[in-house]
């Protein structure tokens, strides 16, 4: 078992797009998959992966879908005892980047 993995959200109404990236440096990012946005496999998706890691980074945007995946992982993870956990509700606007 790994430390940490960090795990991408790409949330729409009716898909969540899910990347995974392991949590040493140059660690390889790969996609998951797509899942329904539904708490029951959102909830699937969390028990899966805390038995690949002892830490998870969740990340994913602010927005309409967003706010309610953020509610679905807080309940989900709150009560999980297996892992320890981050869960970043991103605001894209507000992220600071240097232009080129």
């Amino acid at each position: 078992m790994q430390d940490s993995m960090f795990i991408g959200l790409d949330v729409h109404k009716a898909t969540i797009s899910v990347a995974v990236a392991d949590g040493k440096r140059g660690g390889e990012v790969r996609s998951w998959g797509v899942i329904p946005n539904r708490a029951d496999d959102v909830r699937k998706v969390v028990e899966k992966l805390s038995g690949r890691a002892r830490e998870l980074h969740f990340c994913y945007e602010a927005g309409p879908c967003g706010y309610g995946l953020h509610r679905q992982l807080s309940s989900v993870l709150q009560f999980s005892a297996k892992v320890g956990f981050e869960n970043s509700l991103v605001g894209g606007p507000f992220i600071s980047f240097c232009r080129g």
